[in-house]
């Protein structure tokens, strides 16, 4: 059995309260990971002010240097793991036996991680909007003429980090660049990728000083969010709720997002719906920026007939197939639950499963020793059903008949938005809405990322806040 250490200042510590994850398919017990207490963790970071300056010790240019280096080490090398050592391949098997992703699909997300490291100039660019890193080393400087200057909002950056999705560390790396140490509490599922992006960074020329990696429970994923002077949260409603109104901590919670076609080209729906499938399936569905609704102004019936006939094809595969498409749900009673709330809202008249009549052995399904949830389109008469705005971590999505001129209005908080129309009014609402997070103008699905945009918030106001600045160029002394 594997067993990973929290890592104190990025060296390793095995505690004695440990938890242990087990193999999806076998269900032995795979890898025992060390628990940190809260007090362990508060102790650690009373320091942070001092690991802070470490990172001053370094330019922008060097961290951005070093990262890019990193991302070729993480791809590619050997890298300590505890007491043993971790191969590219050992990593994607690791992370298929936790979480039950497909080989294929966790090499889709090595990739996106190893993209914004390798990337990360142009990620900063974005973030910054163009500005010289130089101006974070010198605490002042020019942008398009004008005098600027940058603090810290706080001495690190922690992230209470998810299960799902590998996809997702690529979130806090930029922190690196933008000279802030990181305190990551780590999902028990997905152990493995923040404790390889440490280790690859550290082989790059890092300090160690400035990782923490510290697998903990409810409480001590609170301490992070509490003792750290700016944060993340991945987590579902429950999970994010009590924290969405402080400002230190930049809440990454469901996404909502969503495929709108307009009145002027859902009548040829058919063109889009690699689009549609694309952004509802692509990584078994399990990434917030997955759509998880289809607003259209009418024919939603028979869109989601065409969609449900699409996904209806999509079965269980080996893990190691690469034509796999969806992955089994680690813990089977996690897929059992979700089914059974999808047909407690269904009890409410008003929406249909269309794929039932396509799957007719029914949504939760068996392959291998692995539970999955078969892919599942829903057609909801109005915005007003409990399942036209859910989001589920499989391939889910409800398609809502909206009049256009009410969409825009109804749509609530989304994540990602991609508008399939040439009508220049809807364009410009959406532009104008606060509800939108990222808009997609055209068939562009919402999983297609821009490394020079930010993803969800900026990770850069986030870190860093701006001050009035002036100076007198040289003082005269008599």
């Amino acid at each position: 059995m594997i067993r990973l250490p929290i890592l104190r200042k990025g060296r390793p510590y095995t505690s004695l309260s440990r938890t242990v994850t087990p193999h999806f398919r076998t269900r032995q017990p795979f890898v025992e990971i060390s628990l940190a207490n809260p007090g362990l963790i508060r102790r650690d970071l009373l320091d942070a002010e001092n690991t802070w300056a470490i990172m001053q010790g370094f330019r922008a240019s060097e961290l951005i240097t070093i990262t890019k280096r990193a991302a070729e080490i993480y791809k590619n090398d050997t890298l300590p793991l505890g007491d043993t050592t971790q191969t590219p391949q050992e990593y994607v098997e690791q992370i298929s036996a936790t979480t039950g992703l497909p080989f294929v699909m966790v090499r889709k997300n090595m990739n996106k991680i190893y993209g914004v490291m390798a990337e990360i100039d142009t990620v900063i660019s974005g973030l910054t909007r163009g500005m010289d890193l130089s101006v974070l080393d010198e605490g002042h400087g020019q942008v398009g003429g004008h005098a600027v200057s940058f603090f810290a909002r706080g001495f690190n950056l922690g992230a209470v980090l998810p299960n799902n999705s590998p996809g997702v560390h690529s979130l806090w790396i930029p922190a690196i660049a933008m000279k802030t140490p990181l305190v990551l509490k780590p999902g028990s599922a997905e152990p493995w990728s923040p404790y390889r992006v440490i280790q690859a960074f550290i082989k790059a020329g890092m300090p160690p000083d400035v990782f923490g990696y510290y697998p903990t429970d409810h409480g001590g994923s609170g301490t992070i969010l509490q003792s750290t002077g700016r944060s993340m949260l991945f987590g579902d409603v429950g999970a994010v709720k009590s924290w969405k109104n402080d400002p230190r901590v930049e809440i990454h919670g469901p996404g909502y997002s969503k495929v709108i076609l307009g009145d002027d080209v859902v009548d040829n729906f058919e063109q889009h719906l690699d689009v549609i499938m694309h952004s509802v399936c692509e990584n078994s569905g399990r990434s917030c920026i997955n759509a998880s609704g289809v607003w259209v102004p009418r024919r939603g019936r028979e869109i989601a007939d065409a969609i449900a006939q699409r996904m209806a094809k999509i079965k269980p595969r080996s893990v190691d197939d690469p034509e796999a498409q969806i992955a089994p749900f680690a813990d089977p009673k996690v897929a059992e639950r979700i089914s059974r709330m999808i047909d407690a809202g269904l009890a409410e008249n008003g929406a249909e499963d269309v794929t039932a009549k396509y799957r007719p052995e029914g949504r939760v399904a068996q392959f291998d020793n692995g539970t999955y949830l078969l892919p599942t389109v829903l057609h909801c008469e109005s915005h007003e059903h409990g399942m036209a705005n859910r989001e589920f971590l499989f391939p889910f999505a409800s398609v809502v008949e909206v009049p256009e001129e009410e969409l825009v209005h109804n749509i609530g908080p989304t994540l990602v938005v991609t508008a399939i129309t040439n009508k220049d009014r809807l364009k410009q609402q959406l532009l104008a809405s606060p509800h939108v997070g990222r808009l997609n103008l055209g068939p562009i699905p919402t999983m297609k990322i821009g490394w020079d945009q930010p993803h969800e918030g900026n990770l850069f106001e986030h870190l860093y806040a701006r001050r009035a600045f002036q100076q007198v160029e040289e003082l005269v002394h008599s």
